[in-house]
């Protein structure tokens, strides 16, 4: 039988020992992402969130960057405005937006979030959806976690306003830079519904969600199925009884087109 010598069985193990760890590398290797998800100081809540979310993957597609000036739109509480505050870092700065009825329906609770200037980069303000206050091609990024469907929601009373959907997104074209990203998550409505199922369950469709951005100039540059339930029927209500925690949602990422300028016809270009 043959047998390896003791210098060669050394060099044996040596490589299997490489091969092993090459493998497991990329399993093993922590990035910006998975080091925002595992910062010291998060909530129990938001850690239990992580489980349902998967946030880490979800800002990994969508490549948000330290130095950037980045939008949390209708962002309740602020659980994405933290991670991006770890992500972004102490050059970039991470807006949490909310309107009225998005602070009161959170109790304010990104106050606690934000108490004694935790997240010295994340400054909250109160807005008016359709009129964001941002100079124009002024964001690196924006996000719509699950909230993008309530632009659609028109109900007959209570504190939500009247919002007309073209005019947001017209608004949010304005203040993203060309080549800023969008990141899109929304809770699916059956195929073909558009958006008449936002104000009944709270969904929307996918393929429309992608047609309303591209029709307001951004492009679609990457999906995940990583929040996928396949065995949601996407006839329930999504924020109260069964469905809580079990929906299908898509995840998009859109990059806001370059902004053509008006051809100038009659100038001469001396040469």
């Amino acid at each position: 039988m043959f047998t390896l010598s003791a210098p060669l069985t050394r060099y044996a193990a040596l490589a299997l020992a490489l091969i092993a760890s090459a493998a497991y590398a990329p399993l093993a290797r922590a990035d910006r992402y998975s080091e925002a998800v595992a910062h010291a100081g998060r909530t129990a809540a938001d850690l239990k969130r992580d489980e349902l979310d998967h946030p880490a993957e979800v800002l990994r597609l969508a490549g948000i960057r330290p130095g950037m000036l980045v939008a949390d739109f209708l962002a309740a509480d602020g659980y994405y405005s933290e991670l991006l505050s770890y992500i972004v870092g102490p050059k970039g700065h991470v807006y949490l937006l909310n309107n009225t009825a998005y602070d009161q329906w959170s109790d304010n609770q990104w106050q606690t979030r934000l108490l004694g200037k935790r997240l010295p980069n994340v400054e909250h303000r109160t807005i008016d959806v359709q009129f964001l206050g941002f100079p124009a091609h002024s964001l690196d990024a924006i996000l719509l976690i699950k909230v993008y469907h309530d632009l659609y929601w028109q109900p007959n009373r209570g504190p939500w306003p009247k919002i007309d959907p073209d005019a947001v997104l017209t608004e949010i074209a304005r203040v993203v830079k060309p080549g800023g990203i969008l990141l899109l998550v929304d809770h699916s409505a059956q195929p073909g519904t558009g958006s008449t199922q936002a104000g009944t369950l709270h969904r929307i469709d996918e393929d429309y969600a992608r047609r309303d951005f591209e029709k307001h100039g951004f492009v679609l540059i990457a999906r995940s199925n990583i929040l996928r339930r396949p065995d949601d029927p996407r006839t329930l209500i999504t924020y109260q009884g069964e469905m809580v925690g079990k929906t299908d949602r898509f995840v998009m990422v859109f990059r806001r087109a370059a902004i053509r300028q008006p051809a100038r016809h009659g100038v001469h270009v001396p040469h």
